[in-house]
């Protein structure tokens, strides 16, 4: 016969037994003793089986608790993209291409924190320590209160912060920790899983806050598997072109502050430099207007950041045209080409398209579609969009432009740069009048009329 695996339990003494009786063997109650279902059906070696926990304290939705309490760095791009500050006890994790320069940043990052008043150690399993002294004298910071080893044996780590009770620690990566209960090579996803999850385990257990660096794939993801960006509380991207000196630091998720908010900074020979105005510097190169140049006036996060959409269309001597883009999406480029052709009668057959976002800046808002029209129309028709002039909207399969959100503050930033004229889908909330004339479009055939005299 099977074994019963039902429990009964004395609703008086909490005595357990294996079978019921009409008096309770411990306390002598009579008619106290209940079956009790057990939490999980089947064999107790691979289900949590009939033994229960503690129960938890349960408080509504209603309750107010304090915001956490930050630290401010005093470098406002940095500030920015953490929500204000670093929250004690939370897990970040950086992401970025080789030599795009985390350990650049994350190292000033120390340096700022522990000028603050935190006590912050940097631990490398990349580089030998010698090689992170260099870089802290060329970056001026040798001075710092930053404590600094080099390893990557997961259980000594954990050791020394356990001793020392830093109040951050920042791991230089977690693709070269091993943890040496877990038999796979440092990098594998059970070693990086393992890693970041003792990591993160100690974050909340001890109220350090721990900075995680992670490679990235080919594709830009972070590498390793996906569970480690659940794990932590913010996930950063550092991002950037080589050839450029701009570099963007943004948040994919945050749990304490706004996610897709950004960073600039500036890539120079004493380090990273903060950049107040993006908007500036992305435009700072612009010369006089060009046929397939059109500024669109976009938001990152809660900053408005303009930029430029550069479009060049020639002539293909393929029977296959190229569709090259940089910094935007190529199938939303592919959507406004069929839209321009079915709805405004324009063709592009027979032509090598080709678009870029000037200064490395990547762009995913619909908003660009207008402005991504308006630079092809541009380069197609030869003819330059009218000087100080700013373009944004979002266009539907039918040609139809659909009004987008925070045109107040787009156009604000726009008249603060010197932009005169805006052209905008028609039905946008709080469109201003003064400083800036905003020439409202309902359809993107109007807006090919109005603009190039076709349609």
């Amino acid at each position: 016969m099977a074994k019963s695996s039902a429990t009964f339990v004395c609703q008086s003494c909490g005595s357990t037994t294996t079978k019921w009786s009409g008096r309770c063997d411990a306390c002598g109650e009579w008619n106290s003793i209940v079956e009790e279902v057990p939490l999980a059906a089947g064999p107790a070696s691979k289900t949590l089986g009939a033994s229960k926990g503690r129960s938890l304290p349960l408080s509504d939705l209603s309750g107010h608790e304090a915001p956490p309490p930050r630290t401010i760095s005093k470098l406002d791009e940095l500030d920015r993209v953490l929500g204000g500050g670093l929250v004690p006890a939370s897990a970040l994790l950086v992401g970025g291409d080789p030599g795009i320069g985390k350990s650049t940043l994350l190292l000033q990052a120390a340096a700022a924190f522990a000028n603050a008043g935190l006590k912050v150690i940097y631990i490398s399993g990349e580089e030998a320590s010698a090689q992170v002294r260099m870089r802290a004298a060329r970056l001026g910071l040798r001075e710092a209160p930053v404590k600094l080893a080099t390893e990557t044996n997961l259980r000594d780590i954990l050791t020394t912060l356990e001793n020392e009770k830093p109040d951050l620690a920042i791991i230089d990566s977690i693709q070269t920790m091993w943890a040496d209960n877990v038999a796979s090579a440092p990098g594998s996803v059970s070693q990086v899983r393992a890693s970041a999850h003792e990591l993160t385990s100690f974050a909340k257990r001890r109220g350090t806050s721990v900075i995680l660096v992670g490679h990235v794939t080919k594709d830009g993801q972070i590498a390793g598997p996906r569970v480690v960006e659940h794990m932590v509380d913010t996930v950063l991207y550092f991002e950037g072109e080589r050839g450029h000196q701009f570099r963007i630091l943004r948040a994919v998720k945050n749990r304490f502050g706004p996610a897709d908010e950004i960073g600039v900074f500036e890539m120079t020979g004493s380090g990273l430099a903060e950049v107040a105005n993006p908007s500036a510097l992305f435009l700072s190169e612009r010369g006089d207007p060009s046929p397939g140049s059109a500024v669109f006036a976009g938001i990152e996060g809660t900053r408005p950041v303009l930029v430029e959409f550069q479009a060049l269309v020639a002539p293909t001597p393929h029977s296959q045209p190229r569709r090259s883009v940089v910094g935007w999406d190529g199938g939303r480029l592919a959507m406004i080409l069929a839209v321009l052709e079915a709805r405004c009668g324009i063709p592009f057959a027979g032509l090598d398209v080709y678009l870029n976002v000037a200064g490395g800046m990547k762009v995913s808002e619909p908003a660009a579609d207008l402005a991504v029209a308006a630079a092809l129309l541009s380069a197609r028709e030869d003819i330059a969009l009218p000087a100080e002039t700013v373009v944004f909207g979002e266009i539907s399969l039918s040609g139809a432009l659909r009004p987008v959100g925070q045109t107040e503050n787009r156009l604000k930033e726009a008249q603060k740069l010197g932009f005169t004229a805006a052209i905008v889908p028609k039905g946008g909330k709080s469109v201003p009048r003064d400083g800036i004339a905003a020439t409202e479009i309902d359809a993107l055939a109007s807006f090919v009329g109005d603009v190039f005299g076709a349609g």
